[in-house]
């Protein structure tokens, strides 16, 4: 088949960066001043101002010309700060907002059948955007409004394309107030502007709106869902806001013609004789949201659905929302201070205290600043030197998908867990993960993204440090096979919550024991091998062990054994996604919720869970995760589509470099790439701090 060409005139649609994955009809796209020959089509944004050389180029040359432009529901923040799209609209005909002429939007309202099943996923989307709080833009702040209000106004800026094709002008603008005002003439009305207008930045229609008695204007930044909980009328020109109203099941009058006005779902001031069949909502949004607009993730370039779109921004929001506000970060080397700021997120005002205070802290007064430091900095001493600032405390440690490659190498991490009761491997205290795996509520969504999750993690045999081994390994079929996976011996997690065996040799020993007739593997940590931490074994340990698989890819381990026993170590979690029988002999946050065999008992985990719980809820809930490119927030899906981008390319790396001459690490360059490890940890620890 022969490859399709799209030319454009406009540069910003060159910086699209899944511009492939939202046209995947074409296998090529070039601007038309550096094309030799004509493209197949054209492609423009809407009816802007930009897209008019494109056009007559169309028309001169007798090209389709189609036009795009941003999705229902965009991104988490603004096109202007850096957020790339999330979704657009791709038409042929004309653009949704051009309700002058025909669009493929309007001609499928017009004529098409809707089967039951896309009018039941428009359904369990709606319900999706509602239950998560979700606009064309997320980045506003979604608190509580204090008003008495039950009508909501909405102001626009001018020269709003959507205005003039929607057949209104400056004019519409105050006849929606006045009629507002005269529909409800004993109640405040909330009127709802652009913070730029307040500014002075740009001009909107309804600044006098600020000097009437009834009216109250709102002009910061907010979530509109916060005003759908106060409101129950909104009156609207063209704002998509208005669409969002209808989803809310709010009533909207509509003063212009916007795409979702003329079929029979609001009170219309204009009307669109081409508009001619009533629609339910359902409708309208599956012609809309599902059938109209194309999804692609920004972070991996690739086509996404409307529902992986929805689970990614909500994830984004949801950290957000968590982390907003003030932060003073304490006691952060140089290197880590170059990656936290993006995992609190764009919401968060972030200064730093490079160093740990001998005296008690100043700079964070009671009630001011959140107080993050990484987790393993807090001890006893530390908690006595500031018992008053421990309620505004929060710890910060490496997620459980973290990189390819290992801390101790400075390789950047793509999760971070943020947690303001405690941290996930101490189970002295509670902590924000094991509350919420006691007390969450795990909706039938979360739970599929989960088995889909803990799917493609065993598929693309991925791990938390996805660490390149071996992949050749013999066990014998005819003995139950047991994974030991050593673990470094001054991990807090085996301090706090392994108090009776804190050696890897006393596991080895007590897995014997139990175990006598068991073939017993044992894989050293990454981190002991290198020599960077403490935890070797003895020589007289290998008689508790019958294979020393340390240079094993663990993913196949995990593959291949019947069992796995463990202190603390993130191994057994990765095994229960495997299915594999795991017993504990301290008390990791996966244990005590009835999935593994446990020495230990924690009295305030009193929940059986589903494996696909705990993952919702160690995997989707909480951590967060940020893209290295971007340093925006995304979600876990996102960041195993990374990591398996990142080990695809590291696997023809290798390949490449396994094909020149003298390729081959002999046992002395490995001897070399050992000291070199050992070198990054004198100079992290150092120069620029250590954990």
């Amino acid at each position: 088949m022969a490859k399709r060409t799209a030319g454009y005139t406009s540069p910003g649609i060159r910086k699209i960066t899944a511009l492939a994955a939202f046209l995947t009809e074409f296998d090529h796209f070039s601007r038309i001043s550096g094309l030799k020959t004509k493209p197949d089509a054209v492609l423009g944004w809407g009816l802007k101002p930009t897209s008019i050389r494109a056009r007559q180029y169309a028309k001169r040359h007798a090209l389709p010309y189609i036009a795009l432009e941003d999705g229902f529901l965009r991104s988490l923040g603004l096109g202007v700060n850096g957020y790339q799209p999330h979704s657009m609209v791709v038409d042929h005909t004309g653009i949704y907002y051009d309700a002058s002429r025909p669009s493929d939007l309007e001609n499928w309202l017009n004529s098409s059948t809707f089967e039951m099943d896309e009018l039941e996923l428009a359904r369990q989307c709606i319900d999706l955007l509602k239950r998560y709080r979700l606009s064309k833009y997320n980045h506003a702040v979604d608190q509580p409004l204090e008003t008495n209000a039950k009508v909501l106004v909405v102001d626009q800026t001018a020269g709003d394309a959507s205005i003039h094709h929607g057949g209104a002008n400056a004019a519409s603008f105050e006849q929606m107030l006045q009629q507002a005002l005269s529909d409800h003439p004993n109640a405040e009305i909330l009127v709802k502007v652009h913070p730029d207008v307040i500014a002075g930045k740009k001009r909107g229609h309804l600044a006098n709106a600020q000097t009437h008695p009834r009216c109250r204007v709102i002009s910061h930044d907010i979530n509109p869902w916060a005003l759908f909980d106060q409101i129950d009328t909104v009156y609207v020109v063209t704002s998509q806001l208005g669409f969002e109203a209808l989803l809310a099941g709010k009533q909207v009058h509509c003063f212009g013609l916007p795409f979702y006005a003329g079929w029979g779902l609001t009170k219309d001031q204009l009307l669109c004789t081409r508009r001619r069949v009533k629609r339910s909502l359902e409708e309208v949004f599956a012609a809309a949201y599902l059938r109209y607009a194309r999804y692609a993730n920004p972070y991996t370039g690739k086509a996404a659905t409307l529902e992986e779109t929805i689970a990614l921004i909500a994830d984004q929001k949801r950290q957000q929302e968590r982390l907003r506000g003030p932060w003073l970060a304490c006691g952060f080397s140089f290197w880590k201070r170059r990656f936290i700021g993006s995992f609190l997120g764009p919401a968060a005002d972030v200064r730093y205290q490079p160093k740990m205070p001998p005296t008690p802290l100043e700079r964070a007064a009671p009630g001011s600043d959140q107080l993050l430091v990484w987790s393993s900095r807090i001890n006893d001493e530390f908690k006595a030197r500031h018992e008053h600032h421990l309620a505004q405390l929060w710890r910060m440690e490496d997620g459980f998908i973290r990189s390819v490659g290992l801390g101790v190498d400075l390789t950047q991490p793509l999760s971070l867990v943020i947690d303001r009761q405690g941290i996930y491997y101490d189970p002295s205290q509670p902590s924000d993960l094991e509350t919420l795996l006691n007390q969450a509520e795990f909706s039938d969504d979360l739970l599929t993204r989960a088995a889909q999750l803990r799917e493609r993690l065993v598929a693309l045999k991925l791990s938390k440090y996805n660490v390149p081994g071996q992949e050749e390994i013999e066990l014998p079929t005819d003995r139950q096979v047991i994974l030991v996976p050593g673990q470094v011996e001054s991990d807090a997690s085996i301090a706090t919550g392994s108090p009776l065996i804190r050696t890897n040799q006393a596991l080895l020993s007590a897995v014997r024991e139990a175990h006598p007739n068991a073939f017993i593997v044992y894989k050293a940590h990454p981190d002991v091998i290198s020599g960077a931490r403490i935890g070797a074994l003895d020589n007289s340990a290998k008689r508790l062990y019958d294979l020393d698989a340390s240079d094993i890819d663990i993913t196949v381990l995990l593959e291949r054994v019947d069992a796995v026993h463990t202190m603390s170590s993130l191994t057994g979690f990765e095994a229960l996604l495997r299915n594999r029988h795991v017993c504990t002999y301290g008390l990791p946050f996966y244990a005590g919720w009835g999935l593994t065999e446990d020495a230990m008992h924690c009295p305030r985990r009193h929940r059986v869970l589903s494996l696909d719980a705990l993952i919702a809820g160690t995997l989707l809930l909480y951590p967060n995760y940020v893209d290295p490119r971007t340093r925006q927030l995304c979600n876990a899906e996102t960041v195993v589509s990374l990591l398996e981008q990142a080990k695809s390319q590291q696997s023809k790396s290798q390949k490449r470099g396994s094909q020149k001459p003298g390729s081959h690490k002999t046992g002395s360059q490995k001897h070399i790439l050992t000291w070199r490890q050992r070198l990054y940890r004198c100079y992290r620890n150092l120069l620029i701090g250590s954990h």
